[in-house]
């Protein structure tokens, strides 16, 4: 790594000599220490036939461990390599960079295995002499991830060898001073084979600084007390209590974390099995960041013969969506004097007394102060006789969820209802009179979608606090004037003429400047009302002083979902979440029917505070005149401090690009490359990592899958 050069943030691998422009490669590394989320951008530096230096990203797989790669064809005019960090607080640890040069029958042989009608298809194109489709061909196939089932992830991704442990533990032995982890588990008649294997899964950790605090809450079964008791016998980081009758879930946790002597205290349900190496992630964690006060990690369920299924791949914290349920759960570590401060678990939310637990918690914290480690180091038992405490589908439950969230809101004045399928719904207030809501909307005729446009706002839209200001850019249409002058007599709508080339970001811009209102809502003229309490929503949200930009859920005219929520990276810059949902699903793991953070929301209804739109210096009309200047906006709002929230209880229909058309001339297509790479050039190490979307997850689209 002689040539690796310093340059800003990034470091540049010297290849001007090295005479790899266009050649087909692998190139493979060590991210050392990253718990196989690679902590680094790779970026290909080019110089163009014009002389204008280029960056490409090379989107890496993990291998497993540690180790990453890459397989493609490297840009003509090739330069540098480009390794940028994707946080200055996570830097990478570079080791073993290598770039092998690939010969296209192995590359036809990867693209067989990865998808073999592509790869088929590229062959024979370029057995056929027509190099250009083939090589298109074969790179969507060396691209493409659909081969990858939970089982296959587990094998490749999830499955520790012996190398890998004798590491692990090669690498706690040096640490010095490392974290204690008290595990607390309540017990109450479980299986005994089931609490059996829930304890031995601690004493195999491979980080050994632990210790295990049990609460035996009366256990009716004999073989309970002599079961725990063996254990002790064997390990004397095992202590265990027994409580003369039952107190339920709460007194029995609490009375466990009385025992507890470590800093951190993780939590573990008597019929659950920890990960190997969930103690050591947990401890490294820590190390890394020890000002942290809230750790969890992703989880999966196990049947009765211990097969791993349904994985949740969790997003980085997500304040709103804890608000609807209790994502976080498990694996769940929290610092043992937050815990103590917040006055631990309490006793009458049996079946949320950790959602409750979690809410009052994290109602202090900083997300800096909360860490999501995006490994599966928990398994949940979804298998029959595992005596669990909590019924999550009860009344109780729900009663019980509900309350918690309404006495932590309460200081707001919001309440908690319950939404869909039983979960929360925050309802924040609007206060009287309601503010003024100024609605921009960009159009060139189209009067047949500006008009559905305008009569929902007009008439289908409860909030009457509002006013319209149409950005005409040149309309011509006969019907288009007829429908401005229908308008006329109205206060509450105006028309601003905006002549010249079509440029969303500047036509948005001169209407924000002419706005009075509060809040500015921007709003494509293909937009169709189809429920009263739409833009309450949306304002109630809003005026949080915290939340920046604000998205409703839009639907295609055939109720399939079109905006979830923008996921970063998807395509190389952005994509919606869920896309083609029907309206009824509710997603991964109910996400399309709960309000959450997102990076970014679109465009086409987009609400934001008039001042903070102001502060933020609007939308880029320079660089991004059509394309991503809703992302643009929205990660500038992020940096800023702001959360932008996207609600499924704003649901309106979306014309997509009816107006404006489709991206398929020369001169569009090469506009929206130009976009492409300013996205990529100003926002790479975002668009590498969004902390809404689980590492974990395909970036080839945003349907939450392998």
């Amino acid at each position: 790594m002689r040539d690796l050069v310093p340059d800003g943030p990034a470091f540049d691998l010297d290849l001007g000599t090295a005479d790899l422009g266009g050649v087909w490669a692998t190139i493979r590394f060590r991210d050392v220490g990253s718990a196989g989320v690679c902590r680094l951008v790779l970026s290909a530096r080019f110089v163009g036939p014009d002389g204008q230096t280029g960056l490409v990203a090379l989107s890496e797989d993990a291998e497993g461990g540690d180790r990453f790669s890459w397989t493609g064809r490297l840009p003509d005019g090739l330069s540098a390599l480009r390794l940028s960090p994707l946080s200055r607080e996570t830097p990478f640890r570079l080791d073993g960079l290598t770039i092998r040069r690939r010969s296209p029958l192995a590359l036809i042989a990867l693209g067989l295995r990865r998808n073999p009608a592509l790869a088929a298809r590229a062959a024979y194109w370029r057995a056929l002499g027509l190099k250009v489709r083939g090589r298109a061909l074969l790179l969507r196939a060396l691209n493409d991830r659909c081969e990858t089932g939970y089982e296959t992830w587990v094998a490749r991704f999830d499955t520790l060898t012996d190398a890998d442990r004798s590491r692990i533990r090669d690498e706690i032995a040096a640490w010095v001073d490392p974290p204690r982890i008290s595990v607390v588990m309540p017990v109450h008649d479980p299986a005994p084979r089931i609490l059996d294997a829930a304890i031995r899964s601690v004493r195999a950790q491979l980080y050994p600084n632990w210790d295990l605090c049990i609460t035996d809450d009366a256990s009716t079964d004999p073989a309970i007390p002599r079961l725990l008791a063996r254990h002790a016998a064997d390990d004397p980081r095992i202590r265990v209590r027994r409580r003369p009758e039952n107190g339920h879930i709460a007194r029995a946790t609490n009375d466990a974390l009385a025992e507890a002597s470590g800093e951190f205290v993780a939590f573990l349900d008597h019929d659950d099995v920890l990960a190997e190496a969930a103690l050591y992630h947990v401890a490294g964690t820590i190390r890394a960041a020890p000002d942290l006060v809230l750790i969890y990690s992703d989880e999966d369920k196990i049947d009765g013969r211990g097969r791993r299924f349904e994985p949740h791949f969790k997003s980085g914290f997500d304040r709103e969506l804890l608000y609807g349920q209790n994502y976080i759960n498990h694996l769940t570590v929290i610092r043992a004097d937050a815990i103590r401060a917040a006055g631990g678990l309490r006793p009458g939310f049996e079946g949320s007394q950790d959602h409750d637990l979690l809410l009052r918690v994290t109602a202090r914290l900083t997300p800096e102060r909360i860490r999501h480690i995006p490994r599966v180091l928990y398994h949940w038992r979804a298998a029959g006789g595992s005596g669990t405490f909590s019924d999550r589908a009860s009344e109780r439950t729900e009663v019980a969820r509900l309350r918690a969230l309404a006495e932590v809101v309460a200081p707001t004045g919001a309440t908690a209802t319950r939404g869909p399928l039983g979960f929360n719904r925050l309802v924040r207030p609007v206060p009287e009179p309601a503010p003024l809501v100024s609605v921009i909307i960009p159009t060139r005729d189209r009067a047949d979608l500006l008009a559905v446009a305008l009569d929902g706002l007009l008439s289908g839209t409860a909030y009457s606090a509002l006013e319209i200001l149409i950005v005409d850019n040149d309309s011509q249409d006969a019907r288009t004037r007829a429908l401005f002058a229908r308008h006329a007599g109205d206060v509450r709508v105006r028309v601003l003429p905006v002549p010249g080339p079509f440029n969303f970001s500047a036509l948005s811009n001169r209407g924000a400047a002419d706005a009075r209102g509060a809040l500015l809502l921007f709003l494509n003229n293909d937009i169709e009302v189809i429920e009263p309490g739409w833009l309450r929503e949306m304002v109630s949200i809003a005026l949080t002083p915290d939340i920046g930009a604000v998205g409703a859920k839009l639907l295609y005219p055939d109720r399939t979902l079109q905006h979830g929520g923008i996921v970063l990276g998807i395509g190389g810059v952005a994509g919606h979440s869920h896309p083609g949902l029907p309206d009824g699903d509710p997603g991964y793991f109910a996400r399309m029917v709960l309000t959450q953070e997102v990076s970014a929301v679109t465009g086409a209804c987009l609400l934001v505070r008039t001042e903070v739109f102001a502060a933020s210096g609007g939308f880029d009309a320079e660089r991004l005149a059509v394309a991503f200047n809703d992302v643009d906006l929205c990660l500038r709002l992020r940096r800023q401090g702001y959360r932008n929230v996207w609600t499924p209880h704003a649901c309106l229909i979306h014309h997509e690009s009816k107006s404006r058309g489709p991206e398929d001339t020369p001169e569009k297509r090469a506009r929206f490359e130009r976009e492409v790479r300013v996205m990529q050039d100003r926002w790479g190490p975002e668009l590498r990592a969004d902390p809404y979307y689980n590492p974990n997850l395909s970036r080839d689209a945003a349907r939450y899958r392998l």
